[in-house]
């Protein structure tokens, strides 16, 4: 079974796998637009975290975790992904070649669901931010430590942390 990590589990997987790689899932862009009262908000002032948003002609780079431990790992991370993301299946490409795995997106349709707003207006939201996993900017900064440290440039996590340093 594969895993497509394109937020926290980039910098936070807590769960054992047999290898990872770098990935690109086509037709995706990634962004702060879904709210979160879980982790890194709470209820009446919720933080923003990513989700995946469907986009012709981008793409989202993240990381592929191959891991074993199936269905206990899966319980584990729809308890983690609970906040509005529904478990999906994408195709992802893997050096070259295309490989199914399994990913949570935040859709429009979940209460959680925050939307687009202007980078500075989600930098403020964030900079106030703060629930049981943290401050919603270590969030940011550690998804846009970590993506630089791979050789991802994604301009939205990238522009968003510089408004937060």
């Amino acid at each position: 079974m594969w895993i497509f990590a394109y937020g926290s589990l980039i910098f936070r997987p807590d769960f054992d796998f047999k290898q990872r790689q770098l990935a690109r899932a086509e037709g995706w862009a990634r962004r702060f637009w879904q709210g979160s009262t879980d982790h890194r908000g709470v209820p009446g002032a919720p933080g923003r975290v990513v989700t995946l948003v469907p986009e012709a002609d981008a793409h989202c780079w993240g990381m592929v975790y191959e891991t074993t431990d199936c269905d206990a790992l899966l319980a584990r991370l729809d308890h983690r992904e609970s906040g509005g993301y529904t478990r999906v299946e994408l195709p992802v490409e893997v050096e070259g070649r295309r490989q199914p795995a399994i990913t949570w997106i935040a859709a429009p349709d979940n209460p959680n669901y925050l939307g687009p707003a202007p980078l500075a207006s989600i930098a403020q939201q964030v900079a106030r931010s703060t629930g049981p996993s943290g401050p919603n900017d270590e969030y940011v900064l550690r998804l846009a430590q970590k993506l630089d440290g791979l050789g991802i440039d994604d301009p939205h996590v990238s522009e968003l942390a510089e408004l937060l340093r």
